[in-house]
């Protein structure tokens, strides 16, 4: 029998269901969907739910409200499927995100791709010809960690880290790729650079990716990122979306 799921309260703050404990495509759906079901079912003493990368929370004040009966209801509504291959959540889109691969505006191209085992224009190839799911965001509001890339991008994080890298910047390490919201420190590697913001304080709708999106990184020269700049006011970057389900 499995070790999993497994539920844990989280001090008063709410309930924590985990279903692995390490990144896996199913375990990163079954999170997705149970959050999903929650939401659609209006569980009540609910305020708000979220996922990581194998986890959904439950925020519950259990100050007030007794774990125990929430507990038994998650048990029941865990064993009523098979999480680990439920359908994603309805509303995902596919998001196609022009990006400059290498140059100055991806200076860590070549050592990636080297980390990686393949040369630079494979590297873009093979990059920019997948398509990965945003798995959770997180670090940074709204900044989606995407994967899952073939087993060949699964290199380590730097040994030390990357002064700052721009918002938009694309990284890539253990198999993921982020789009970097704000200007910040990273550990990987600095391979290209978009125009996409995915946090817009400014908007109804301050973040636009979801947990279950799905991106694609097309390339570009830096002279179209430098016209997509001029144009662009919205924080899509010129990207193109379009409705999966």
């Amino acid at each position: 029998m499995s070790d999993w799921p497994k539920i844990r309260t989280v001090g008063l703050s709410g309930i924590l269901i985990t279903f692995a404990g390490e990144m896996s495509e199913p375990a990163n759906r079954a999170a997705l969907a149970l959050r999903a079901e929650v939401e659609a079912q209006g569980w009540e003493h609910v305020s708000e739910t979220s996922t990581s990368l194998v986890s959904t929370f439950l925020s519950v004040d259990l100050a007030l409200v007794s774990p125990e009966d929430i507990i038994a209801r998650l048990n029941d509504l865990l064993t009523s499927r098979d999480w680990y291959a439920a359908d994603l959540p309805a509303g995902r889109r596919l998001w196609r995100i022009p990006t400059v691969y290498g140059t100055d505006l991806g200076p860590q191209l070549e050592e990636a791709a080297k980390a990686a085992g393949v040369d630079p224009d494979t590297a873009i190839r093979e990059i920019s010809g997948s398509r990965v799911r945003v798995l959770t965001l997180g670090f940074a509001p709204g900044q989606p960690f995407s994967g899952m890339l073939p087993d060949t991008w699964n290199i380590p994080r730097q040994q030390s880290l990357t002064k700052e890298v721009p918002a938009g910047a694309l990284v890539v390490a253990i198999r993921q790729l982020i789009v970097f919201t704000n200007p910040s420190p990273t550990g990987w590697r600095h391979i290209g650079q978009t125009a996409f913001r995915n946090f817009r304080p400014e908007s109804d709708q301050p973040i636009a990716l979801s947990p279950g999106d799905e991106l694609c990184f097309p390339a570009i020269t830096p002279e179209e990122l430098k016209r997509i700049r001029m144009k662009d006011s919205s924080g899509d970057g010129g990207a193109e979306t379009e409705l999966l389900s």
